[in-house]
């Protein structure tokens, strides 16, 4: 065991392999800061180029570009708005307000510092709890994902702020946007109206940039009129890298319960940073004493985000190592890298390739690493945005935009529903209905209904999902989950009733 660490760590170790790796943490911080870009984009830019690399030294340089990538969507999120990636939603919640407020380097700092703690965490426990977390997982049915998306999607009552109601509509919508197109488990057209344009669907980045990134833009463009300021952000700049990491550490509880989630949520096939980031939030708002500075940049919500998208990392690495099972579209690239380089990725990987999958640990922690000197050394580059007058920045970002609805799919069809979707997200922001719901339900509709589908598939019998321990589990703290937000919301107004009273 000792040897095939000292194998893996002399790989892993080798000057070539670190260039290497280091250029991929900044490739993936680059590719998932611009919206439309993704985690799983950049990795499948990255395999072809690592044919001719030994295994692990391949492997490596993926893990840099996956660690880099789940932290570069916090620059967009946090300096314009606009996560860069779906894991990074809910970073947007309260890294863009704080930036709004004139704090942009410490947003920043705080999803930095986040990112690196929740993967160093993960890695710890990919190392320590692999087999009996992969064990677990594994086990889940179709039936236990059906639960677990029911409950996620309970959490949609915990993002509406005071309006529970719009909260539940805007979350209908994305459910209802999610059913336009192919069947998931047939194939067969729906609610297409015969029409071309809707007959492959709604792809998912093309709903998250309408709604997120053109929306947000058709609002600056209608600030612009009326004010003076022509920056995005305050220019003012506080940037205490250290005292920030500091605060990060002051919030031990947080920061490992978030990381925890994504562990958890990393493990389960099909999961991933876009729930991760969410349900963190969730659990971070819901057991702070002042839920109600949530989403006005309040540092515990950064904490949480980050250090839950990017704990997924190390999570979805349990079940890929211990059972070959990946648990995320980004995983499945790495096991395909490894099966092309003849490596055979199962229960016995760890017994015939020790060296591999321990070079693999030390990897994923040297790219932590390797993600934070890069991010703290290009920290003043990154802020320079704030410089940028707004004129320029929102057609830039606009063009960006449209480039990676476009890259996607190579349809043009795809910018006619960028822009009807951007307007739409527009007018729901003007409504103030909150998008953040619509989001999810775009998410976690299709594997909702696929999950839901198999079960019944399997047994006709409903109640099944009520015998089943773990799905029950998850049923029960969906139903505690609306509960606990209802009675936050009549808590909140009759706080602010009694307020007005007193000042009556």
């Amino acid at each position: 065991m000792l040897d095939a660490f000292f194998q893996g760590a002399h790989q892993v170790f080798a000057f070539d392999t670190l260039l290497y790796m280091l250029i991929g943490s900044v490739a993936g911080i680059v590719a998932a800061a611009i919206p439309g870009f993704t985690v799983t984009m950049a990795i499948i830019l990255t395999l072809p180029l690592t044919f001719a690399m030994e295994p692990l030294q391949g492997i490596s340089v993926m893990l840099a570009v996956y660690v880099g990538g789940y932290t570069g969507g916090l620059i967009s999120a946090a300096l314009l708005g606009i996560p860069g990636t779906p894991s990074s939603v809910a970073t947007t919640f309260d890294a863009f307000p704080m930036a709004r407020n004139g704090e942009p380097g410490r947003a920043l700092s705080l999803g930095v510092w986040a990112s690196f703690f929740g993967t160093i965490i993960s890695t710890l426990v990919l190392i320590v709890a692999a087999p009996p977390l992969a064990i677990v997982a594994v086990r889940l049915g179709p039936w236990e994902y059906f639960s677990l998306i029911v409950f996620a999607l309970t959490i949609v009552a915990s993002l509406v702020g005071n309006s529970l109601i719009r909260g539940l509509i805007a979350g209908v919508i994305g459910l209802g946007l999610a059913t336009i197109g192919p069947d998931p488990m047939m194939g067969r057209p729906r609610l297409t109206f015969d029409m071309d344009l809707l007959s492959p669907g709604l792809p998912f980045l093309v709903v998250l940039i309408g709604i997120f990134a053109i929306s947000q833009l058709l609002g600056e463009v209608e600030v612009h009129g009326k004010k003076v300021n022509h920056a995005l952000i305050p220019k003012s700049i506080d940037f205490k890298t250290w005292e920030v990491m500091r605060e990060v550490l002051g919030r031990p509880v947080n920061l490992i319960r978030s990381s925890m989630v994504g562990v958890v949520i990393g493990a389960l096939p099909g999961a991933g940073g876009s729930i991760a980031n969410l349900l963190a939030y969730d659990q971070a708002k819901r057991s702070s004493k002042t839920p109600e500075k949530f989403g006005q940049g309040i540092a515990d919500g950064v904490v949480a985000s980050e250090a839950g998208n990017s704990a997924t990392a190390g999570g979805g690495l349990i079940p890929l190592i211990s059972l070959g099972i990946p648990g995320s579209a980004v995983d499945a690239i790495l096991m395909a890298s490894l099966m092309v380089h003849g490596v055979s990725v199962g229960p016995r990987l760890i017994l015939d390739h020790a060296d591999l999958v321990y070079g693999m640990f030390i990897a994923l922690t040297v790219a932590s690493f390797m993600m934070l000197v890069v991010c703290v050394a290009s920290m003043r580059l990154f802020l320079r945005v704030t410089d940028i007058p707004k004129q320029f920045i929102v057609p830039t970002v606009m063009i960006c935009c449209v480039i990676g609805a476009f890259a996607l799919n190579n349809r043009v069809g795809d910018l006619y529903l960028l822009g009807i979707i951007g307007l739409v997200g527009y007018i729901l922001k003007c409504l103030d209905y909150p998008l953040a719901p619509l989001v999810l339900g775009v998410i976690l509709g299709p594997i909702a209904e696929t999950n839901l589908r198999r079960a019944l598939m399997s047994d006709g019998d409903w109640t099944v999902f009520l015998t089943r321990p773990i799905s029950a589990l998850f049923l029960a703290a969906a139903v505690l989950s609306v509960i606990f937000s209802i009675r936050s919301i009549w808590k909140a107004h009759k706080k602010d009733n009694g307020q007005k009273g007193a000042v009556v």
